[in-house]
């Protein structure tokens, strides 16, 4: 008989593991242990999958810290396809019943620690078999010490959201997006307008671990607003976070710039290793992140199912 239950204390941060796979079985209970400790997780939303007396499979769900309404699965060990479904399932139910109206999940190739998503065409069926869409087909980025610091754009000079506010932040991003190719900001964008967007995405980013003077607003040689700078950290990495270019800045390579400038930021507070993502199809931040140094080291698929 199947039993899908929140996983007991003894079973954390373990909880599946693996035979003879020490590499990942170490690397996914660390990282959940963080996801714990950061409050991003909870011992109630790692459920596990038991037959007769035997861990078979689990899922974890996911919020941003300080957030009480999981927005993710965030580690999915399915099991065989009756397993995997009751998971899906019960993480459906349990997202529910706490105020989530969406759920969303990553599934990144090839597979890699911490999750170690194998067979991810298998990970892919599944997922689609039990309502999620793809909302995202991007690209992940990295840049480690080993590397040489990106070269600054001259051509550009920053003011911070310490000095300039919220307000030219939202303005600027709304006017980046009214002719964006990404496939999660044109979702937003038809939800809840250009501003609206715009509003949103600055208000997600606040939600990660930064300082004021990290989020700046690049300037031109004239002295117009034309790129934006949102570099932060989440529980697990900095991150280049969000770049926007202007409509007016379009052309110049500012982008580069961009990463470039968050890059510098966060390398100054201390990061040994930076993070970004793009949509595939955004051939231009795709080359930015090229161009100031980053490694495509990973393939992101983006997963989202309403509840």
């Amino acid at each position: 008989m199947l039993t899908i239950r929140p996983a007991r204390p003894e079973e954390l941060p373990a909880l599946t593991a693996h035979p003879n796979d020490d590499e990942r079985n170490s690397a996914t209970a660390a990282y959940l242990s963080g996801l714990l400790d950061n409050g991003c997780t909870q011992p109630a939303w790692c459920l596990v999958a038991e037959r007769d007396n035997e861990l078979v499979g689990n899922v974890v769900l996911w919020t941003i810290s300080g957030r009480s309404v999981p927005m993710d699965i965030v580690l999915l060990e399915p099991g065989d396809d009756q397993t995997a479904a009751a998971l899906l399932a019960h993480a459906a139910e349990l997202a529910r019943s706490l105020g989530a109206q969406t759920q969303g999940h990553v599934l990144d190739t090839p597979s890699q620690a911490p999750q170690f998503q194998r067979d991810p065409q298998r990970r892919e069926h599944l997922l689609t078999a039990h309502g999620f869409a793809v909302t995202r087909d991007g690209c992940r980025f990295l840049w480690t010490t080993g590397d040489p610091l990106p070269a600054q754009d001259d051509r550009l000079h920053w003011r911070s959201l310490a000095e300039l506010g919220e307000e030219p932040f939202v303005d600027l991003l709304a006017d980046t997006f009214t002719d964006t190719k990404d496939a999660i900001f044109l979702a937003e964008i038809a939800e809840h307008g250009l501003r609206g967007a715009a509003e949103r995405n600055l208000a997600d980013m606040l939600e990660l671990q930064h300082e004021p003077d990290w989020f700046e607003i690049g300037y031109d040689q004239q002295d117009r607003p034309v790129a934006v700078s949102l570099p932060a950290r989440t529980p697990s990495s900095a991150v280049i976070g969000l770049v926007a270019v202007a409509m007016a800045g379009r052309g110049h390579g500012y982008a580069t710039g961009v990463v470039a400038r968050g890059t510098k930021v966060l390398v100054a507070a201390g990061a040994t290793e930076i993070r970004g993502d793009c949509d595939a199809g955004n051939i231009g931040m795709f080359k930015a992140f090229q161009r100031a140094g980053y490694h495509n080291f990973a393939n992101r698929k983006m997963f989202s199912r309403p509840l």
